[in-house]
């Protein structure tokens, strides 16, 4: 390994507006290294590495790439210094297929002509070694968020990079791809190239980084080599609050019969869901896990149309025809998928304003820029969104968002709000924020129900959780049953704990 490093950074800043988003902030990734940057959701992280990839300029400061100064003005001139890049939300094109989106603006040629073969074989090659198993010809929108990821940072591999940058390559993630992506970083990392790993995980950073520097309101607070750390430094960096989930508060089966059901579901059927018949209550939050569960939440926001069944809300109708009737009907939908709920490079105070204009029926001639930055400014402020209402939501953080999207669905007043994993891919002190508005909208009377492939999100937020499996109701817990043991089994199976005991005593005998 030379003893020059592969990257230097020295005293960047950075302004959006008048938020300081990186202030005289410095780096250096050794060669051959794994190099963690590590911070809370704002901290600064996202916007070093769009740097680093020539999608944000440096107000001021140096940047030295193999020793050399370097002009990193465009997403071109970083390839062309050897640097690949997986951003939090990598441009994809869902509709096209997975080997086109591997390959775009880069097929390789012979004679002339675009080498099909060729380009069918190095993905797959590729894919094979992130573990990922899918038909190079189907659309991209068909994989799961955790296979897209996948292809994400398999494009960035197939050039070969000197530098790899890695944004929370892992939020969509699950354990074994994680496990999986963490064994290819290594294999790279024994063939010479060096990664920078931004990650608001603090115990993935721990597990795969030869070198860690902290970042805090746009500074490096602290860096060093992973084996030099102290037991104390490592405190100081995990440092979290007492508790990541509000205390629930418990709808008591015994006091169940006493709320007035506002959401009942009848048979309901569509996609992968079949003869669902369900009630959730005002104040509860109604946690949803397994297969079927999404196909709910959508038919619920009239995201997709009934197979048969029915449903009644709260205003008296049925299921809603269209996420704009939903709007119009205080329904609201919350994403883990920012880019369906996100206009990045619209303001954050438009972002905020977009449900609201629609909701109330007004055409866009009704649209005020200067009520929408009040009204802004004042979720801003409540919500610690470190941003100026007239920055780019996109600048944003992956953690602040999610408070963009979150805070736009407030200003409507919602009766029923839907949740689709609205905490993936966020750092830690962004979920405790998120799942204590999930539990305040509760207590203020709204009916919420959330999905999630974290069961421990469910278990620790939730006052019940319907299972399902292959798309059908399997069971429910709640009270002293919340435990994602009997959650998990329930998914799995189909059926309850004691019943899979009891079947395989059964079997023994």
């Amino acid at each position: 390994m030379s003893d020059s490093p592969i990257l230097f950074v020295r005293n960047v800043a950075r302004r959006f507006g008048g938020t300081v988003v990186l202030d005289d902030m410095s780096l250096m990734v050794e060669r051959g290294s794994i190099h963690a940057l590590v911070g809370e959701s704002g901290a600064g992280k996202s916007t070093l590495t769009k740097m680093l990839a020539g999608i944000v300029r440096p107000d001021r400061g140096t940047i030295e790439f193999d020793s050399k100064i370097a002009t990193i003005d465009s997403p071109n001139a970083a390839r062309k210094l050897g640097i690949g890049v997986v951003l939090q939300q990598p441009g994809q094109f869902r509709e096209r297929p997975v080997l086109a989106n591997l390959f775009v603006n880069r097929e390789p040629l012979h004679n002339g002509l675009i080498s099909r073969r060729e380009m069918e074989a190095r993905s797959r090659e590729l894919l094979r070694q992130l573990g990922l198993d899918v038909d190079v010809h189907a659309p991209l929108g068909d994989l799961a968020p955790g296979e897209r990821q996948l292809v994400a940072i398999a494009r960035a591999l197939l050039e070969n990079p000197r530098l790899l940058l890695l944004d929370d390559p892992n939020s969509a993630l699950d354990q074994r791809q994680s496990e999986r992506l963490f064994a290819v970083l290594r294999a790279l990392k024994a063939r010479g190239m060096s990664m920078l790993y931004a990650s608001n995980r603090l115990g993935d950073a721990l597990a795969i980084a030869d070198q860690l520097t902290v970042i805090r309101n746009g500074r490096d607070v602290l860096s060093k080599a992973r084996q030099e750390l102290t037991a104390s430094e490592e405190a100081m960096i995990g440092q979290l609050r007492q508790s990541l989930f509000p205390l629930p508060l418990r709808v008591l089966p015994t006091l169940a019969g006493t709320l007035r059901p506002q959401i009942t579901v009848d048979g309901l059927g569509g996609g992968s869901l079949s003869e669902v018949s369900l009630t959730a209550r005002t104040g509860e939050i109604l946690g949803l896990a397994g297969s079927g569960a999404r196909d709910l939440l959508a038919l619920l926001f009239g995201l997709r149309k009934p197979r048969q069944g029915k449903a009644r809300f709260p205003d008296g109708d049925g299921l809603p025809r269209t996420r704009t009737e939903a709007a119009r009907r205080n329904i609201c939908m919350i994403s883990g998928e920012r880019g369906n709920g996100l206009m990045p490079e619209k303001s954050i105070a438009f972002n905020m304003a977009n449900v609201v204009v629609g909701a109330r029926d007004w055409g866009s001639r009704w649209y005020s820029p200067k009520a929408a930055l009040g009204r802004a400014t004042r979720q801003i402020e409540a919500l610690r969104i470190r941003s100026a209402p007239e920055m780019p939501a996109g600048s944003l953080s992956a953690g602040c968002q999610q408070k963009v999207i979150i805070a736009k669905w407030l200003e409507i007043g919602p009766q029923v709000v839907l949740l689709d994993e609205p905490a993936r891919g966020i750092d830690i002190g962004s979920k405790q924020e998120i799942y204590a508005l999930i539990r305040q909208m509760a207590a203020g009377g709204c009916i919420v129900l959330l999905h999630s492939n974290e069961l421990s999100e469910l278990t620790g937020l939730c006052d019940r959780i319907l299972a399902f499996h292959k798309g059908r109701l399997a069971g429910e817990i709640a009270g002293d049953d919340m435990d994602a043991g009997r959650l998990l089994k329930l998914i799995i199976s189909g059926k309850p704990a004691d019943e899979n005991r009891r079947s395989n005593r059964e079997s023994a005998a």
